[in-house]
């Protein structure tokens, strides 16, 4: 089974693709790349994503509207916005609207490696939270009904 965490990169400059893709494989990641929101949200309703890194201006929408489509095809995906154009109008907006992180271009790799696995760190931890209550909660269940067959 592959234990590589999927990450898709959206942004409309080629250089910036090319070069978080080649920094993020390198690092052992499964990096798809799409350039525009259309592409981006396409690739996120066939594929599981555990994370996007997002760009805040896009050809075809702005970012923020990506991410909030992007919140209804892979809700669980931990989404970082990206950005040339920085304001706290734009921050504030994008972490309202779902995104986990706002990292500023251009971008200082260590801080953004750091920043993404802060994000795939939580998101793990969360699933394995899940994953517990879940058995918890079968095992509750099974013991519920084998009383209940019992007292009959």
């Amino acid at each position: 089974m592959d234990k590589k965490t999927n990450i898709l990169v959206v942004d409309d400059e080629p250089s910036i693709r090319k070069v978080l893709k080649a920094i993020l494989e390198e690092k052992g990641h499964n990096v798809e790349t799409a350039e525009n929101g259309k592409e981006a949200i396409r690739k996120s309703k066939t594929r599981f994503y555990n994370l996007a890194l997002i760009d805040i201006r896009l050809p075809d929408m702005e970012g923020v509207k990506l991410l909030t489509k992007m919140k209804e095809t892979t809700p669980k995906m931990a989404k970082i916005m990206i950005t040339g154009y920085p304001s706290l109008q734009n921050a504030v907006e994008a972490l309202n609207k779902g995104a986990d992180a706002y990292i500023i271009k251009p971008l200082n790799i260590d801080k953004t490696l750091a920043t993404i696995e802060e994000h795939l760190t939580k998101q793990r931890k969360a699933q394995k939270m899940s994953e517990e209550n879940l058995v918890e909660f079968i095992e509750t269940r099974v013991k519920q009904l084998e009383h209940k067959k019992i007292s009959k």
